[in-house]
């Protein structure tokens, strides 16, 4: 088999668009302004390394459809391969209609499947086993011409599949070890290439070892799909990812693995830009650069405690347009110390105010000793002497409450009542009047003092008389 040394290929590569009712304007606005500019700049080919689709869509959802317009336009430009995604966000079959909105002369193929397909004249032709073979490479030569492209295509793996085959315990470190197999068997296939002047691209969709989520989380751990190593053991000019979203790349000997992150900001507090990749890969030499579409910008504010009006007003001031959260923690007795209403009218003019207060119940701890004790009575003479309280009146009503009914303990209140001497209010003079004979005559009322009232009469006005 004879290749042609290639010029420099152009790729276009996008990731995680998450299209959804929720996110449809942040990832369409970010997403079309990423297709616009990768067309304008030339591209040879786009890729869409998975989670197109942030759930399950219906087919006449206006996320859906907006996500195909966006893939057409592409198609019309420049061949584009999509990538299965996470099962959760891509459930299987969701791609499938993407294969016919491709344009007049360009596919769009979706890879759902571990195995290697060529690029050549503009068509996809795919490896009938996991990797090419040499006949295989050769057939394409001779029926279609040189191929311009070879990928090397890992989508989501099955982890409940493999799970099944090597048991539960294994399959956490099992996928790894798998997926590095496979990669070093591409390699010996893509060096075959490279050397002929053939460029490969790997494209895949999982978490490297050591990477960093868009939180600035490192991702440490057995579990993960690849390690950095395993990556470059493919041997590819450059390895697309997908599915972290926070943009990071690693560089050895001239070739590249990245991640371009999320198209868009779809959460709170996450770091760095936003955009897609435009890679320019040469033999020996590739680049992959960053170019940032129009995401949302977020502000996010944390109060370990209520929060202050005055900072608040502060980021108020800045945030207009802008997407806005706002947390504290605060007692639950203290709760109704926060004005929600004056913290929302402080961000009126932002994009939207999420609010997430966090309630700290009140902790009540039980006396010590007090689970020892052997009745009630002695429970709650144990609270009084750690807390410094009288429970003799209460251990009397307790036992009250124990050995008597309710119309005794109702009658021993009764009788209890009419033992105490309870002073009478003195007689109104309308009673003392009535208890008079009906030949005296009735006692006149008292005439106010003409005394100087001191508290109300005017003083000065009284010297003055």
């Amino acid at each position: 088999m004879k290749f042609q040394e290639r010029d420099q290929l152009c790729v276009g590569h996008f990731s995680d668009l998450h299209y959804s009712p929720g996110n449809l304007v942040e990832a369409d606005r970010c997403f079309g302004f990423a297709v616009d500019d990768a067309i304008a700049a030339g591209c040879d080919a786009y890729v869409i390394s998975g989670d197109s689709t942030d759930h399950r869509l219906d087919a006449h959802s206006p996320a859906f459809s907006g996500l195909a317009r966006r893939v057409h336009r592409l198609a019309c430009a420049a061949p584009v391969l999509m990538l299965q995604g996470t099962f959760s966000h891509e459930p299987p079959g969701t791609l499938d209609v993407f294969r016919f909105v491709g344009g007049e002369v360009c596919p769009v193929y979706v890879a759902d499947r571990i195995h290697q397909v060529a690029l050549s004249r503009g068509e996809f032709i795919a490896s009938h086993g996991s990797v090419f073979t040499i006949e295989e490479l050769d057939e394409i030569a001779e029926t279609h011409g040189d191929p311009k492209v070879v990928f090397t295509c890992v989508p989501t793996v099955n982890k409940a599949t493999l799970a099944a085959a090597v048991g539960v315990s294994n399959a956490a470190t099992a996928v790894g070890d798998h997926l590095a197999a496979y990669l070093a068997a591409a390699g010996a296939i893509n060096r075959l290439l490279r050397e002929q002047g053939i460029r490969t691209i790997g494209v895949s969709h999982g978490t490297v070892n050591g990477c960093q989520t868009e939180h600035g989380v490192p991702m440490a751990g057995f579990d993960h799909e690849f390690t950095i190593g395993s990556l470059f053991g493919a041997d590819c000019d450059a390895f697309m990812l997908g599915h972290i979203h926070r943009a990071q790349q690693w560089e050895r000997e001239g070739r590249v693995v990245a991640y371009p992150g999320s198209i868009g900001r779809f959460h709170y507090g996450e770091i760095g830009a936003k955009g897609y990749l435009r890679w320019n890969i040469e033999l020996g030499q590739v680049t992959a650069t960053l170019m940032e579409t129009p995401a949302r910008e977020t502000v996010c504010v944390d109060f370990d405690g209520p929060p202050d009006m005055a900072r608040l007003a502060e980021v108020a001031a800045g945030a207009a347009d802008k997407f806005v959260r706002i947390r504290w923690s605060i007692n639950e007795e203290h709760r109704q110390l926060v004005d929600r209403d004056a913290v929302q009218a402080l961000f009126r003019d932002s994009a939207e105010v999420k609010i997430e207060a966090r309630i700290l119940p009140a902790v009540r701890s039980r006396a010590e000793g007090i689970s020892r004790a052997a009745s009630l009575p002695e429970k709650l003479g144990r609270w009084g002497e750690l807390t410094g309280v009288d429970t003799g009146p209460l251990v009397d009503r307790l036992s009250q409450l124990q050995n008597l009914d309710a119309q005794s303990i109702a009658d021993g209140v009764l009788a209890n009542l009419a033992d105490l001497d309870i002073p009478q209010p003195a007689p109104s003079a309308a009673e003392m009047q009535s208890a008079l004979p009906a030949s005296v005559p009735p006692v006149a009322p008292v005439q106010k003092s003409a005394a100087l009232d001191w508290l109300n009469d005017d003083l000065f006005a009284a010297e003055a008389a």
